[in-house]
Formats: C-alpha cells, structure tokens, sequence
C-alpha cells in the first residue's frame, strides 16, 4: 500500500514538471515568434508616418476619434482595400499604445496619444518620422559581424557622414532626419536650460543646417552663431540671421 502511494506521487511529480517544461516552451515560442515580426511595429510605424496619418487626426482636434475609412479618404488612395489594410496598420499602432482605439457600433475608431503626437508634424513642421526613416535605411549587419568593418562603410564604400555627398537620396533622408530630431531636443532644452543667458558667441561643430543654433539664437539673439559642418552639408543649409557657416572637415 506504501509502495502504491509513493507511486502516486512520484507520477504526480513528473506530470506536474512536464506540464511546467511545456509552458516553459509555449512562452519561449511565443518570444520566439515575437521577435521574428518585431519589424512589423517599425515598418507599420514608418509608412503610417509616411501616409501621414498622424498628422490627418491631429488636425482633426484634441479628442477626434476617426475611422481608417475616414482616414483613408484623406490619402488619395486608388486601391479599394486600403481602409481594409490601413486599419490593420492602426490596430497594430493601437495594440502598442502609439494610438488609442475605441469600438462604436463595431466600427473601430482612432484618436492620438501622448506618444503619438512625436510622429505628427508640429508647429514649425517638424517630427520624427524622418529620424525613422533613416534607423530604416538598409544596413545589413550579418557579414560585418562575420568578416569585420562598420556594415555602413562595407555597403557603401565610405564613412556614413560622407556618403551624403555621394548619394543626394540619402543625404535628403540624413539632412530631414536630423534637423527634425535636433528641433525637437533643441526646443524641449531651451524651455529649461538657461546656460545661454550670458554667452556671447556660441560654435556648433557638426551643426548640419544649422537648426540647433539658429533655435537658440532666435531666443537669445545676443548670441553669435557658428555652424562648422562638411561643404556638402553647408551648400545646402538656408541662412539663418546672426550665423555664420564655416566648412570644416571634422572626421
């Protein structure tokens, strides 16, 4: 009878750690399959940016919720089943908390989130929606990791900050992505930092366009400004008042 109830337990034992093993196993292929359609959130994220439709429920007011037929009437779309694939994208954006949605009258409805309103242009026009076009420019990892040097320069041939003066497509993609992620920071800095106060000449080397110290120029217009960059970047900077452009190799 002691023989039979120790059996009992043993056997209890090992089906109680088989079904621990097995989901143990169910998780780590959930994670599994996570990572592998993790690109999923970017690219969705990018070409929402891209068709705009952060910026269409922006404009439509604080608290509009609107449809991705709504949506989609906005994005001159000849494909009949782009409401169809354009709510899928959303409901993606939605389950990752960059949109907010709601059901009426099964009809699913989206409305910005704090996070959301980054990817939509704001009052001088700027987002990071180029900053994520550029992380999603091409680069393949693999054979640097296998044979050695920067994936960027083995694609390529030359330096990252070179290479815009090579290809005007990219130099467009890196100029928009930094001027825009740099007005963002830029502007959130100048709401607290006030080091600026009492300097008379300020250098930004690197600078690109110039957007950083024309920001800061433009509320302490006491300031001189110098922006160093690369000739192929500077040819294409506008002028800003009060700042000088100096050519300058910095690599």
């Amino acid at each position: 009878m002691m023989f039979q109830v120790n059996k009992n337990v043993d056997s209890d034992e090992s089906n109680k750690k088989s079904q621990e093993i097995e989901n143990e196993e169910e998780v780590a292929y959930a994670y599994a399959m996570q990572l592998c359609t993790s690109t999923v959130l970017s690219m969705s994220l990018q070409s929402a940016t891209e068709l705009g439709v952060f910026d269409i429920l922006q404009k439509a007011g604080p608290g509009a919720m609107l449809s991705a037929e709504e949506i989609a009437s906005q994005l001159s779309c000849k494909n009949k089943e782009a409401p169809s694939m354009l709510d899928r994208v959303l409901g993606l954006l939605a389950s990752h908390s960059i949109l907010l949605c709601t059901v009426h009258q099964n009809k699913r409805l989206y409305s910005m989130t704090p996070v959301a309103k980054y990817f939509a242009p704001d009052f001088d026009g700027f987002s990071l929606g180029p900053f994520l076009a550029l992380i999603q420019d091409n680069v393949p990892l693999k054979d640097a990791i296998r044979e050695g040097g920067i994936p960027f320069e083995r694609v390529h041939g030359t330096p990252a900050y070179e290479y815009p003066s090579f290809d005007s497509r990219f130099n467009q993609v890196f100029n928009a992505a930094m001027i825009s992620n740099t007005s963002l920071v830029t502007k959130k800095v100048l709401e607290f930092y006030k080091g600026f106060e009492d300097i008379k000449r300020l250098v930004d080397v690197g600078g690109g366009h110039g957007i950083s110290i024309n920001l800061i120029t433009s509320k302490y217009p006491h300031i001189q400004g110098i922006n160093f960059d690369l000739p192929h970047v500077i040819e294409h900077a506008p002028l800003y008042p009060g700042m000088n452009f100096v050519q300058l190799s910095v690599f």
